[in-house]
């Protein structure tokens, strides 16, 4: 029976439904700014020299997304799951209503990063409702939807981008066009929401409905009379935002990148001692005294630097060494990315029937097995080969959503679930920016390495058209070779770092029954 929907009638997945739809929601727009990227810079009058400055729609949203969930987590458990996932999703629409309104970059930018904190609240809130509406022992299928929501919507997301502009525009630009209607206070307002605006004006009605319908079958969370440590929230929102920003200038480091990372370092020792100080801790010691908590942690950090070669590897080798359009290389990646849901899913039904190091065990072990399959990927790769790979990694990634997320929030208590949730997702987050960052440092370097030794062919006296062409098309293919190396040696990085992630794994083990730290 269902601990906290509105009544005893409504099934606990009935009542889990807009919670599921507002974490989809919220996944979906932080890639849906992808396709609409040439749009904005269209009409924000960016130029193509300055994609720096554009890249921070996406960076700013990662860094809005990882930086407050610590607290907001915390600040669940203690005003309750509902009404923080209430408060997260109102702070979604406002961020939402403003990225559309913003008449420059730069307003757009710090939109994106207030819109990304209400979405980012999301998922690890939404770990905690399940925890609510659920006994222990039934979490585990709960946690693989929220998992399969996340990831659907971030595959959907490019899609949507794509679609919705174009049939929103059309729908009103018809609405608009009839006699009657024509000439009303409306046209003046189509202009204000049409092109690339649609997709964020339509995160209103639908966070309305999520809303609605969360008010009508999710009954009261419990809460926890408790003092939040707001200091300690603001010093680990900054340590993990200094790190974002300095792990984004990887690529051209100076004295602003050392900068970022020592105030990153700073404010993580104050944080350190803040803890160690404030009564009530935003990260109680006590939940690092269960093994499961911290193996867990580690193993999703791991996992989250596995999971950005992946993400940026495949549609990079298509776009580079394959001649593929950006299209293709998108197609190419949503091959692993939709498999993930499916895996979440599996995960967990295995969670609810076996120790979670088992189904963990497995997903790692099927990843690596499709990144070894990947290491081996040359000029001649094509299907069904390519969508077997990806699919199998993809499932592998998927299948580990569950048992991580249950061995962290199963392992604490109750009080502390919300807080829980909110670090281990923060983890993987934090996992997949060192990843990038490293990632992006040796990749050029390698590569550099591996063409240092090329010469462009300049023709030679005597030579024939065909006898230069031919010395040509040869040293593409030395370029295109080195190319795939490095893509190769990619993905060699990212089996090991799934192996690694198999010796915390092997402390991820909790029992349901089992006494709680204490």
């Amino acid at each position: 029976m269902a601990l906290f929907t509105k009544s005893p009638r409504v099934s606990p997945y009935v009542a889990l439904i807009p919670v599921l739809a507002g974490v989809f929601i919220a996944a979906d727009d932080q890639t849906v700014v992808v396709t609409v990227l040439p749009q904005i810079m269209q009409d924000m009058k960016v130029l193509v020299t300055e994609l720096d400055r554009l890249s921070w729609t996406v960076t700013g949203y990662l860094l809005g997304y990882l930086a407050a969930m610590p607290l907001i987590g915390r600040l669940s458990d203690t005003w309750g799951h509902r009404p923080l996932f209430v408060g997260s999703m109102a702070g979604f629409m406002v961020g939402s209503v403003a990225v559309a309104l913003a008449p420059n970059l730069e307003l757009l930018i710090v939109a994106r990063v207030f819109q990304a904190v209400g979405a980012g609240a999301l998922v690890p809130i939404s770990i905690a409702i399940a925890g609510d509406l659920f006994p222990a022992g039934r979490r585990a299928l709960p946690l693989g939807l929220i998992g399969a929501s996340a990831e659907a919507g971030g595959v959907i997301g490019p899609l949507w981008g794509g679609l919705i502009p174009d049939y929103m525009d059309r729908f009103w630009a018809s609405i608009w066009s009839c006699e009657v209607l024509a000439g009303l206070p409306g046209e003046s307002w189509l202009a204000a929401a049409q092109g690339w605006k649609w997709v964020f004006w339509i995160n209103i009605p639908l966070a309305i409905v999520v809303l609605l319908l969360l008010g009508w079958l999710l009954g009261p969370s419990p809460r926890r009379a408790a003092r939040v440590d707001y200091a300690g929230g603001v010093l680990i929102a900054v340590s993990l935002a200094f790190l974002t920003l300095g792990l984004a200038r990887i690529d051209d480091i100076d004295m602003l990148m050392a900068a970022y990372l020592l105030g990153a370092g700073v404010a993580l020792w104050l944080f350190v001692l803040r803890q160690r100080t404030f009564e009530e801790p935003l990260l109680p010691g006590i939940m690092f005294r269960a093994a499961a908590f911290s193996a867990a942690n580690a193993t999703h950090l791991l996992v989250g630097g596995a999971l950005i070669i992946a993400m940026v590897t495949i549609p990079l080798m298509a776009n580079t060494v394959m001649g593929l359009s950006p299209l293709d290389g998108g197609l190419w990646l949503m091959r692993l990315t939709a498999a993930m849901p499916v895996g979440a899913v599996l995960g967990g039904l295995a969670s609810q029937r076996m120790n979670y190091r088992i189904p963990t065990f497995a997903g790692l072990l099927l990843t690596s097995l499709g990144f070894l399959l990947m290491a081996q990927w040359d000029l001649e790769l094509s299907d069904p080969e390519l969508t077997i790979h990806l699919a199998l990694t993809g499932l592998g990634f998927g299948l580990l959503i569950a048992p991580i997320g249950l061995a962290a929030t199963e392992s604490v208590g109750e009080d502390n679930r919300g807080t829980a949730a909110a670090l281990i997702t923060a983890n993987r987050m934090v996992g997949m920016t060192l990843g990038l960052a490293a990632l992006t440092a040796w990749g050029s370097g390698r590569f550099v390495g591996l063409v240092g030794g090329f010469r462009f062919p300049l023709q030679l006296q005597g030579e024939t058209g065909a006898q230069y062409q031919e010395r040509i098309v040869q040293y593409e293919a030395q370029v295109e070779g080195a190319g795939m190396t490095v893509f190769n040696e990619f993905f060699v990085i990212a089996i090991v770092v799934c192996l690694v992630a198999l010796v915390p794994v092997a402390l991820m083990d909790w029992r349901r029954g089992r006494p709680l730290p204490t």
